[in-house]
């Protein structure tokens, strides 16, 4: 019922925790106060004593205003308790997926992350703000009850009701169990359900294209009704949970009430109207605390199960503290590589490679020979199963992200962009260019015609630059990429799905930066490699060849068919010949 991990993750909401519990029984004292005068108010009324109006309705006056500012104040203290613990989660998740570095989708999927960090830290908003203050004014509430019954005259009245509060929690404790359990599996429904969901409809382009999407509709119907029925019964345990407590608040008041009344009725007590009315009426609030706690405990079970989630996250192990730094790249190195996304099957399978410095290197072959697999290497994105990786002659284990990053750029065939404008893309790259230097960049990636018949700079993007053609983003992308100005450059299909002048445009400024860059370019189109100092031809995971372009068409292996075959469908039909 209580997670004191999470208390000692926020410490800075306990004082407005204590606020919210301290609120909320200065709330109970002037319902107290009010019931006890208008209690009053009936004893004179009916034994026909005198009473003054005026100071009562003052006071019961002073009360209602003091409520009210309690009660504002005391909904201020939650918010302001779940405010600093949403913030908290999420800067402690930012930071350790900043530990985790690129390689965090290794351990956790992008959906489930967003999921925990949006939905997951929004559940615990309740339980901070509500069930937490909740859990300690329950306990707090009935005693001080029970002092004010025993000074107005009944002991025994409010000794019963306090022993008979704790069945509420009894309750709660009792289906705690099961709700623990239906929780965890309504979350882990509710993020697979989030992951089916975000790659339907990042691939929906493609389900149109190949008319898969019915069949990824019943699937996506399928996971909702798992989903609505995991829910469903999260929602029953919880109704018939609400029940139980609802029989024993009422019950328990019910009883307070009879007890209050036989006394009255025998006048050896020395029950007076005054004190069995104001019992009467505040018999219910004995209850009525722990009964909210329970509404609460559902609401805060899930925030819970979502923090479960969460605390597993913080617990994958973080990767060794990176302290190399990269100071010249004379060199870079694959030595016996092996890598496997999974334990299924081994992508790559003991490959050698050396990329000098200042050298132009192709590394071609058909989809799924393990290409990209090399680059996401390179980039650190994921970790070698065997064999070594050198950058400059340092393990790439031991070199930090930050340096590896300033040294090495990678361009794909999907560059992302931020929405805003031009520039505030362009200066991701390097914060401190100014504008001069940014339009030169511009002309050489043939945008800046484009761009000032547009707004310049300030031209709008949208979400992935949504509002350019795919040459245009792949050219802006180009541009990004140059005022990185990094010893290495990685070309992963960078040319590919574009327009021919887009992909001669970028093929020109590639071939300039290899006369003072470490260029590696890796293509489906061997056009684009011809003129590399190395080529590696790769198949099946593994290095085939390599050499340089008339030596290994000259040896006839897996790069002179591939050749043959590239060149018959770009030359067919001209003049009815193979070229």
């Amino acid at each position: 019922m209580f997670d004191k991990r999470l208390m000692k993750l926020c410490p800075e909401s306990r004082k407005y925790i204590v606020g919210n519990v301290l609120l909320q029984w200065l709330e109970l004292i002037c319902n107290a106060l009010i019931f006890y005068i208008i209690a009053g108010v009936a004893d004179c009324c009916i034994s026909g004593k005198t009473i003054d109006f005026a100071v009562s309705a003052s006071i019961s006056a002073v009360a209602v205003i003091v409520r009210f500012i309690a009660t504002k104040t005391a909904v201020r203290m939650s918010w302001y308790a779940s405010k600093s613990v949403k913030r908290k989660m999420r800067e402690l998740i930012y930071g350790k997926l900043l530990k985790l570095g690129s390689k965090y989708r290794e351990q956790v999927s992008t959906a489930e992350l967003v999921q925990e960090s949006v939905e997951g830290v929004d559940q615990l908003e309740s339980y901070f703000g509500q069930y937490v203050p909740q859990f300690f004014y329950a306990f707090l509430a009935p005693v001080t009850l029970f002092v004010m019954f025993g000074f107005l005259g009944s002991w025994s009245v409010g000794g019963v009701l306090l022993i008979c509060v704790p069945l509420i929690p009894g309750a709660i404790v009792m289906v705690q169990k099961i709700a623990k359990k239906l929780l965890t599996k309504y979350w882990g429904q509710y993020t697979r359900l989030g992951s089916t969901f975000l790659e339907d409809l990042q691939g929906m382009t493609t389900l149109k294209i190949y008319k898969a999407d019915e069949f990824k509709n019943k699937q996506m119907y399928e996971e909702s009704e798992n989903f609505r029925f995991v829910t469903m019964k999260v929602l029953m345990m919880q109704l018939n949970s609400i029940i139980i407590m609802d029989f024993f608040t009422y019950g328990g008041a019910a009883v307070g009430i009879a007890m209050t009344a036989s006394q009255f009725a025998w006048n050896g007590t020395g029950l007076g109207v005054q004190a069995a009315l104001f019992m009467i009426l505040m018999s219910a609030e004995f209850f009525l605390p722990m009964r909210r706690l329970g509404s609460y405990f559902h609401a805060a079970m899930n925030g819970m199960a979502a923090s479960d989630k969460i605390f597993k996250f913080f617990q994958i192990p973080e990767p060794s503290e990176k302290t190399e730094t990269i100071y010249s790249i004379d060199e870079i190195r694959l030595s016996g590589v092996r890598f496997s996304y999974d334990d299924s099957r081994e992508i790559l399978h003991g490959i050698d490679m050396v990329i000098p410095e200042h050298s132009f290197v192709g590394i071609i072959g058909e989809s799924g020979c393990g290409k990209s697999t090399v680059a996401s290497l390179l980039m650190g994105r994921n970790s070698i199963a065997d064999g070594s990786l050198t950058i400059g002659g340092k393990s790439i284990d031991s070199i930090s992200e930050e340096s590896l990053m300033r040294n090495i750029t990678y361009i794909g065939h999907n560059s992302f962009f931020f929405k805003g404008t031009v520039r505030s893309n362009l200066l991701i790259a390097c914060p401190d260019t100014d504008d001069k230097r940014l339009w030169e960049v511009l002309e050489k990636c043939r945008l800046a015609e484009f761009l000032r018949s547009e707004n310049g700079l300030d031209t709008e993007l949208l979400e992935n630059a949504g509002n350019l053609s795919g040459g245009q983003r792949q050219r802006l992308a180009l541009a990004r990429a140059t005022l990185h100005d990094t010893p290495v450059y990685i070309f992963d299909e960078a040319t590919s799905s574009i327009d021919i002048e887009s992909e001669e445009t970028i093929l020109a400024l590639i071939h300039e930066m290899t006369r003072s860059k470490t260029v590696v370019m890796i293509s489906h189109r061997l056009a684009n490699v011809k003129n590399a100092d190395c080529i590696y031809a790769m198949e099946n995971g593994c290095i085939a060849e390599f050499g340089t372009h008339s030596g290994l068409l000259r040896n006839g292996g897996v790069y002179a068919k591939l050749w043959e075959r590239q060149q018959e469908l770009e030359n067919y039909g001209k003049g009815g010949e193979y070229a």
